[in-house]
């Protein structure tokens, strides 16, 4: 007892420390802090909410990040404010929340090693260290580091989230935490759509910041409270079925109303799939869907007429469709041979769209579609890793089948999904959306490893 006393004091008295010096470092810097920001307001938050960060990390880890988790969500119409331009890089709360990320994910590793998936971390390993090499390729060096960090946090968010599962109830909490981040959202896009929209070019989007990003985090979502619905592992009450129902009902409606197509598909076939293997009286249902849907004049416009809501016209007479075909084949023909191997480097689409794309006008444009833009940017090796990846966490989540075959059905669906929308848009750099995604696999993954232990130890 005395041993272990010795410890938590030996252990408080080096957090304390640690808090304590930072708190000095934060407070020295500030009036040179104060100068170079110009005195914004919102940036003032970053040094207190820097310290609070520190504070949590020296003491309650699993706080800031369950914190991260259920807010996020909601943090876009916020942290746009505070960016600053500093020596060209834009910094602010988001990018100081990206490095907590980081740094919870680290401690958790140092903290308790032998928990390390280092099965799970090998999927990872060559598609990392080939857009490492694709840093060093780039042919913008800064822009490129930032991505490689956006990435490398996502590989941060899938550990802590094998990390935070430690039970089958711990992984039903963590589902219930991405539902729960779904809250404030939903209700911020009630009001959203009741203040503006007027008319069938309404877009919803929000609190992110734009509609395709919340369509996709609600294409995540949607799923998840399916599963929070229909499982037999600890399940909801009454009231909370009731209420997961409702707020995932809302939920598809404003799916509809963020008018992004690749996001509707996706959700018909996730449902599509779960009314195959688990609830065969759905399928009439999901028959049905398509039909109404077409009773709405925004989704009828969005179906029927592809010109609607094109934010190119000035650049280019072309649909959203056609435009994002010419973008790409124009990216592709303009690609030497020996590029398709390594490709140009990280961030290299855009900073080379420009030059091969003749209706880009004045903006540096993004592929709009993952794979292209890995192609171009790292190469057949880069785009075969990524695609790796994915498969390797779908065969390894083969393990949840015989023992808890919905949540194995929901995680698949999320990568099916995700595989989906990726065909058509940024998804690579939707920072919250691939988070929640992460996140969730990562519990997924973490249970199939507490499946797995469980078998071995009974039949041993």
């Amino acid at each position: 007892m005395s041993k272990l006393f010795s410890k938590i004091c030996s252990f408080n008295f080096v957090a304390f420390s640690f808090v304590f010096l930072i708190a000095l470092i934060i407070g020295a810097a500030m009036p040179l802090y104060v100068g170079l920001m110009g005195g914004k307001v919102t940036n003032l938050l970053i040094p207190p909410l820097l310290l609070v960060f520190v504070i949590l990390l020296a003491f309650d880890r699993k706080l800031i990040i369950l914190a991260i988790i259920l807010f996020r969500s909601i943090g876009d119409i916020f942290l746009e404010s505070t960016k600053t331009s500093f020596g060209g890089v834009s910094i602010g709360i988001g990018a100081l929340i990206n490095i907590v990320v980081l740094m919870v994910a680290f401690l958790l590793v140092v903290e308790k090693p032998k928990l390390f998936p280092k099965k799970l971390a090998m999927f990872w390993l060559p598609f990392m260290a080939i857009a490492l090499f694709g840093v060093a390729n780039s042919p913008e060096k800064v822009d490129a580091i930032r991505s490689y960090l956006t990435l490398l946090s996502y590989f941060a968010i899938f550990i802590i989230g094998i990390y935070l599962v430690r039970t089958p109830a711990d992984y039903n909490k963590t589902i219930r935490l991405v539902v729960w981040s779904s809250i404030l959202p939903v209700i911020y896009a009630v009001v959203d759509t009741i203040l503006h929209m007027r008319d069938g070019s309404f877009r919803l989007q929000g609190t992110f910041s734009h509609p395709n990003i919340f369509a996709f985090y609600l294409l995540l979502v949607i799923p998840l409270s399916l599963y929070l619905i229909k499982t037999k592992i600890n399940p909801l009450g009454n009231f909370g079925r009731v209420c997961v129902t409702f707020n995932m009902i809302v939920m598809l409606a404003e799916l509809l109303l963020t008018q992004t197509r690749s996001a509707w598909i996706a959700c018909f076939v996730i449902f599509l799939i779960y009314a195959v293997v688990f609830e065969r009286k759905y399928l009439f249902y999901l028959l049905l869907l398509p039909f109404v849907a077409l009773l709405l004049p925004s989704v009828r416009d969005r179906l029927v007429n592809l010109d609607s809501s094109n934010e190119v016209y000035q650049y280019a007479q072309l649909n959203s469709f056609s435009w994002r075909v010419s973008l790409w084949e124009s990216a592709l023909r303009w690609m030497e041979a020996a590029k398709y191997i390594a490709g140009y480097g990280l961030d290299a689409f855009k900073y080379h769209s420009r030059t091969f794309f003749l209706k880009a006008g004045t903006t540096n444009w993004g592929a709009h579609n993952i794979y292209v833009q890995l192609l171009f940017e790292i190469g057949i090796l880069g785009l075969v890793s990524f695609l790796a990846l994915f498969v390797n966490v779908a065969r390894y989540l083969k393990g949840l089948i015989k023992y808890e075959p919905l949540a194995f059905l929901i995680s698949i669906s999320l990568i099916v999904g995700y595989l989906v929308v990726a065909a058509s848009d940024n998804t690579l750099v939707y920072l919250v959306f691939n988070w929640y995604l992460w996140f969730s696999i990562g519990a997924g993954c973490s249970l199939v490893g507490l499946v797995s232990d469980d078998v071995s130890q009974k039949l041993n």
